[in-house]
Parts: C-alpha cells; structure tokens; sequence
C-alpha cells in the first residue's frame, strides 16, 4: 500500500472530523494516519442554500468546529454529503417510514449526490472548500424491496437513505455519471488534489 503520508512528505498530524465509518475506510485505504474526533455542530443549517454551497458550509463548520479546539499544527478534515432530488435535500432519515418515503422519491429518478470537504492546514492558516457532484439514477424499486432494504439497518445513518456500497443498495442503482467515492461520502481524487494544496 502507498503511504500517502511519504508520499506527500506529511510530517503533521492528520485529524479527521467525522465519525462516518465509510469516510474512515477510505482514508485508511488511501495509507493515511489520522485521529478521529467527530464535530458536534448543529447541521440544521439554512436549507435555501444551493446544495454545493450547502455542504461545503457544513464541511468548514465541522472542520473549523474541531480545530478551534485542538492545540497543535494539525491538518483538520471536514466533509458532508447530501441527497439531491427535485430541489429537496435527502439527508440522512430520522426513522424507517422516512427512509421507505426517501426510497420511493428516488425509485426510477435521477438524483444528485453532493459532497463538501473542507481542509484547515493549522501550521499555515491556509483553508480550502471544495465540492464534488454525482448524478445517480434508480431503477424503479418495489415496495417489497423497500423494506427488505430497510430491514438490515444500513439506510438509517446514510443520506438519502441507501448506500451505493452496501450489497443489497447496489442493485438499486442503474446508472451513475461521475465520481463513485463520492457517492460512498468522499471523493477520493478530489480530496488528494485538495490536500496536496492544502500542504503547499
């Protein structure tokens, strides 16, 4: 495995501010170190916002939330993704009959996914937004499936409530025009693009 940390010569540490364990996963597939300390902001934000400047301003606050609190000369990671669909954001569903309801919206559809991450280079000072688009579209899905879905759990901590990466969500999904990582919570190339600017 490539160590991103020689590769990239990073000497500080890393902390990431999520305790999304899809995020999590691909950090550790990419060879990097980092601590976890998840944020605590409030993230019932002004929904009017456009959805690319909605989640790159809950990326800052949870990346900017985190390094207010942190002593050293750390590289701090913010990230949020949402579910877009006719104007209206599917984020992650408070019960089953709102994760059955978001899963009907999206049966046959072509949604948007959006993710935002925010990097805070402490050393430096320096902070970088950026985001990434995903369109996806479903085939039709029947109720039957709907709830088999929703009956292993997986729907209830994922935006939109399905994740592209779990066996059974997979195979709701027909097609998809941009980034995969991005869909899963974190646009792998973006990120690395972003952290080596980040670094400079």
């Amino acid at each position: 495995m490539i160590k991103i940390l020689k590769l990239l010569k990073i000497n500080q540490k890393i902390v990431l501010a999520s305790k999304s364990p899809r995020r999590i996963t691909l950090l550790k597939n990419l060879g990097l170190e980092f601590d976890v300390i998840p944020s605590n902001i409030n993230e019932n934000i002004n929904e009017k916002l456009q959805p690319a400047e909605y989640v790159m301003k809950l990326s800052r606050l949870k990346a900017e939330n985190i390094s207010s609190i942190l002593e050293g000369n750390e590289i701090v990671i913010g990230a949020d993704t949402t579910v877009y669909l006719d104007g209206n954001y599917l984020n992650k569903p408070k019960d089953c009959d709102e994760a059955f309801e978001m899963l009907k919206k999206l049966s046959s559809k072509t949604h948007q996914v959006y993710t935002g991450i925010t990097l805070i280079n402490k050393h430096t000072k320096k902070i970088i937004s950026e985001y990434c688009k995903t369109d996806v579209t479903f085939r039709e899905l029947t109720d039957d499936e709907i709830y088999a879905y929703i009956e292993s759990g997986s729907p209830i901590d994922k935006a939109g409530a399905y994740g592209i990466q779990d066996d059974f969500g997979a195979v709701f999904v027909r097609h998809i025009n941009g980034c995969y990582y991005n869909i899963v919570g974190l646009p792998i190339e973006l990120f690395y693009r972003m952290l080596k600017e980040v670094l400079r």
